[in-house]
């Protein structure tokens, strides 16, 4: 048994990797923004999962039910996680398992190199997997002489074009199929010349490729979907059958997998499969479902091992507004309903992890201080789309507003003097302080009736304000506001009156129209 501390560090450990952004997301997505081939692809491939997605859970009466119970899974999970994690130790050494821990992204790169070079290989097959691309393993075993083959479709169309995944479940959604060919002409090995942009030929292609290495392959590395704790059961679903081959065909197989992908019982499965593959492909249920407990006698790999990686884990665990974030079951639907992903593509965000989930779970992962990421939880209109979609319920938009906070919060103190932000911001809190001073403030509205002018659109503001009038015109401000009009319009008379015009009742009185009163309106009284 492992005597790793595994409750929540005083000095959170924060992660490294795949996981920054390469310059602020402002500036990557007005680039990307400016692609308009990406914005096609994009729009047509999310489209079409969202309305897959629509048709299928439209079919359960009891869909909130299943998203609840995933939630509730998922938290008591989040509060029992040491307990968990040592019955999974457990029980899959029992069965023949060997586990490694790895605090962050170097030492799982080293464990896993180590492995490899132990089976005397030079080469490994790959399962899709958004851990080993969170720690960049790939490019790690390279450096290290170890060439590593992605066997899905669309990451190995991605790794062939020596491009980054954009999506988590659709690694190559920003790649439409005749871009897919021009890859496969221009980088595999044997390709027939005449090859076009049909999908069954594409297919056919990228199977006939990959048939090689599944034979030949004697190390396979993966990640894993659920873990459980009660039997040291891993699982993978995927849709393509590259998992399978990977999973029994070569001798040794190494999986690596964040801590936080526990289910406490073999029971909790029913719930996740299905609310996974509806929320991720649009499916009733995934194609292959792989689960395997340690070691079989001469059935599969003999030589099991699990690397289960924190890599920042713990300190987003220690967040409690922000821990929710590791409930992702990395479904991807949040990605598929955001308008912001939508137009500017996954590669906008720098991180493993793009979109909404992208936009929590990186700088959860990193810490928010860390400068590279601290623009992405701006990355959101606040719609609430995500939180809508999400299958076990993260409140993404609450965890973004609580991540702006704590991002405002650490730069507090570091600058001597206020930015125009700082000064807007303690304006706007001095005036929805009290409604004296708002209606001070709208005494004001004929001067913006006087600055837009007589088309009666404002079309440039100064400062930090002209971010909002680069792209848009706001229009002239009504002669006077609602407060304004009500006033005039219900004004209370003086002493003697009997009625007013319209009045509002007071409590306890009943209204204009209520048995007993007439329709000139009501009695007021002290």
């Amino acid at each position: 048994m492992s005597g790793t501390f595994l409750g929540m560090p005083s000095l959170p450990v924060f992660g490294i990797g795949n996981l920054h952004e390469h310059e602020p997301f402002p500036k990557a997505a007005h680039r990307e923004l400016g692609n308009t081939q990406l914005r096609a692809n994009l729009g047509h491939a999310t489209r079409t999962i969202r309305d897959k997605r629509l048709a299928v859970v439209s079919e359960l009466p009891d869909w909130e039910e299943l998203r609840e119970a995933g939630r509730a899974i998922k938290e008591s999970v989040m509060a029992r996680l040491p307990e968990l994690l040592e019955q999974f130790e457990a029980n899959f050494t029992a069965r023949g398992g060997t586990i490694h821990w790895a605090r962050g992204a170097d030492e799982a790169n080293a464990i896993v190199a180590s492995l490899i070079r132990d089976q005397g290989a030079n080469e490994v097959v790959k399962v899709k997997s958004m851990a080993t691309q969170e720690i960049g393993l790939n490019e790690y075993l390279e450096e290290q002489g170890i060439a590593a083959f992605e066997t899905d479709l669309a990451e190995l169309i991605v790794q062939l074009d020596h491009d980054k995944p954009s999506h988590i479940l659709v690694p190559a959604i920003h790649k439409n199929r005749s871009q897919v060919r021009d890859i496969f002409l221009r980088e595999m090995e044997g390709v027939d010349p005449d090859l076009t942009d049909e999908p069954a030929r594409l297919a056919a292609a990228a199977r006939a490729h990959l048939r090689r290495k599944f034979l030949s392959a004697k190390v396979a590395v993966s990640g894993a979907n659920f873990a459980l704790a009660d039997s040291g059961t891993l699982a993978v679903v995927e849709s393509e059958g590259n998992g399978r081959m990977c999973l029994t065909l070569p001798e040794t197989l190494i999986t690596v997998m964040g801590v936080e992908k526990l289910l406490p019982a073999c029971e909790d499965l029913e719930v996740f499969m299905q609310l996974l593959p509806r929320s991720s492909t649009g499916e009733r249920m995934n194609p292959y479902t792989s689960l395997w407990t340690g070691v079989t006698p001469d059935d599969g790999p003999q030589n099991v091992h699990l690397v289960l990686l924190d890599n920042g884990r713990s300190a987003a665990l220690a967040d409690e507004m922000g821990r929710s974030a590791l409930h992702c079951i990395r479904c991807s639907a949040c990605m598929n309903v955001c308008p912001v992903y939508e137009r500017t593509g996954g590669h906008a965000y720098g991180s493993t992890y793009p979109g909404p989930i992208g936009a929590i779970l990186s700088p959860l992962l990193t810490g928010i201080t860390a400068e590279e990421n601290n623009s992405l939880p701006y990355a959101s209109s606040l719609c609430g789309a995500c939180y809508d979609a999400c299958p076990v319920k993260i409140n993404i938009p609450d965890i973004l507003v609580h991540l702006r906070g704590e991002d405002v919060g650490s730069k507090r103190g570091k600058k001597r003097l206020p930015s125009q932000m700082d000064l807007g911001m303690k304006a706007a809190s001095w005036v929805l302080s009290s409604g004296k001073n708002l209606g001070l403030v709208e005494k004001a509205l004929p001067l913006g009736r006087l600055a837009a002018g007589p088309d009666k659109k404002i079309t440039k503001l100064p400062g930090i304000a002209a971010g909002w009038t680069q792209s848009r015109d706001i229009p002239a401000p009504p002669s006077q506001s609602f407060r304004q009009w009500w006033d005039k319009e219900h004004r209370r008379p003086g002493p003697g009156s009997a009625s007013i015009k319209g009045a509002v009742p007071g409590p306890g009185l009943a209204g204009p129209e209520a048995p007993g009163t007439g329709s000139a309106g009501t009695e007021e009284t002290q």
